[in-house]
């Protein structure tokens, strides 16, 4: 259960749960009665195509391993089932302390500035040799809008945040920092991005296309089966089964949780998954808002709100299909949101909700009146006009009215923009068994299809811990 504690001012989640909850398992067989059953394949590629994607380091070869495949007649007696069960790793939520402590956030601004938001102007103390110096920044209008914003928000972050914090270490959910936790917390070595996926994307565009019965949606079966990257690049996969597959990319491992499917591709190759013609009663966006950290990390591809509002969507919705975007604090990507992006889907704004940061001892992992970082960011929500949207399914479902201000307080985790599940927290404003669609997603989730360029990034094997197998 993802929602520990959920009040009226929000809810307090466990995103680790939530993870760890999915049904990572694996069925493998033992050698060697199984090994002649597996199969891997390799696309024809041409020796350009093949040259490229060999520069990234690894092969070129992509294989699906099915859980359940079955052994030959002869050897079936002698074959074992071996089940393996993968949880997420539990230090990548290790968040004992804040990013910048309070104390040291005060020092900085007594030393470095004092600042005037009223008047727009800001007075820095320049130390230089043998004599101190004044000199004066006008704020620009995007600080002094993010200022406003803040300011008209900040006792509802401060609050209700207080109030959920306060139930979770009643629960015990929440600890208080000890001083034997602090010393014990080590840095934490992320995997290495060995396969950088958006740049496979780009790659892919290259293939030959395929026509439209190819294009179909491929299913991850029973029997033991290969896929070749074309298939990877170029159809929506879907693993329908109640157990979990892995493929193999690049000579990289990716685990393919059950009833979950995803389309790797950018953003010109998402034909196949418009092409299913699906309809959706929910559709999550977490675009890669364009900002100074993403520019100067180059860790990946920003995109302007322009750019955004010309995504492709799927061409059917259910009536009152939610759609929920996950934005930031910036007050030009809000009214950008919901007075442009969402009129020009048909889709009218209903509500906005603060997803809120905190440590395993429940503090701000920034401080809340930080001029640079806050500890927040928001997400806006919308219902898609009944008029521009195809037949209800079942007329007597009533969904109720999305909650207005209220907030999602967890603790991150410490991989960039990996958000916390929304299901538990949407269960209550969609329909039962309504159909999930993520764009943008980094990670994948049984009940959602789910499109982007780097759509199985935090699905390797290298963020999850293989428990101990059972046969």
């Amino acid at each position: 259960m993802s929602v520990v504690h959920q009040l009226s001012s929000g809810w307090l989640l466990d995103h680790l749960s939530f993870v760890n909850n999915i049904n990572y398992q694996l069925h493998q067989h033992h050698e060697p009665c199984c090994s002649k059953n597996e199969r891997t394949s390799s696309a024809h590629l041409d020796p350009l195509q093949k040259d490229s994607l060999m520069s990234l380091g690894a092969s070129a070869t992509f294989s699906a391993f099915d859980s359940t495949t079955k052994p030959d007649n002869d050897a079936r007696g002698n074959c074992k089932i071996v089940i393996q069960r993968y949880v997420f790793r539990s230090e990548l939520f290790n968040v004992t302390k804040p990013y910048i402590t309070p104390t040291v956030h005060k020092e900085c601004r007594q030393r470095n500035e004092k600042e005037d938001p009223m008047d727009g102007v800001k007075e820095e103390n320049c130390i230089s040799i043998g004599k101190k110096r004044k000199r004066c920044v006008v704020f620009n209008q995007g600080e002094l809008d993010a200022m406003e914003y803040h300011t008209k928000i900040r006792g509802l972050i401060l609050d209700g945040s207080s109030e959920l914090i306060q139930e979770g270490l009643k629960s015990g959910f929440l600890h208080p920092l000890s001083e034997k936790w602090d010393k014990c917390s080590e840095p934490i070595t992320l995997p290495l991005d060995a396969c950088n996926l958006s740049e496979l994307c780009a790659m892919a565009k290259h293939l030959p296309s395929l026509n439209e019965m190819e294009l179909q949606v491929l299913q991850l079966m029973d029997e033991d089966m290969s896929v070749t990257e074309q298939d990877l690049f170029s159809r929506v996969v879907e693993n329908n089964s109640s157990i979990t597959k892995m493929i193999t990319l690049m000579g990289q491992n990716y685990l393919v949780p059950p009833k979950s499917s995803f389309l790797l591709s950018d953003i010109s190759c998402m034909h196949p998954l418009l092409n299913c013609k699906k309809t959706y009663d929910v559709i999550v966006i977490d675009p890669p808002w364009q900002n100074k950290s993403v520019k100067r990390s180059n860790r990946m591809t920003y995109r302007s709100p322009l750019r955004v509002q010309f995504i492709p969507l799927p061409s059917g919705f259910f009536p009152c299909c939610l759609v929920w975007d996950w934005c930031t604090r910036k007050a030009n990507h809000v009214i950008f949101v919901a007075v442009h992006l969402y009129p020009s889907w048909n889709n009218e704004h209903r509500a906005q909700l603060y997803f809120t940061k905190i440590t395993n001892s429940g503090e701000f992992v920034f401080p809340l009146d930080s001029p640079h970082k806050k500890p927040y960011e928001g997400l806006i929500l919308g219902r898609v006009q009944e008029k521009t949207a195809v037949p209800l399914r079942n007329e007597d479902v009533k969904v109720l009215p999305i909650p207005d201000h209220k907030l999602i307080v967890s603790v991150p985790c410490t991989l960039h923009s990996h958000k916390p599940p929304l299901a538990e927290v949407l269960k209550d404003y969609v329909k039962p068994d309504g159909e999930y669609l993520e764009l943008f997603a980094r990670n994948l989730q049984p009940g959602w299809t789910s499109w982007g360029n780097e759509v199985l990034k935090f699905q390797h094997m290298d963020y999850f811990v293989a428990l101990q197998s059972r046969s």
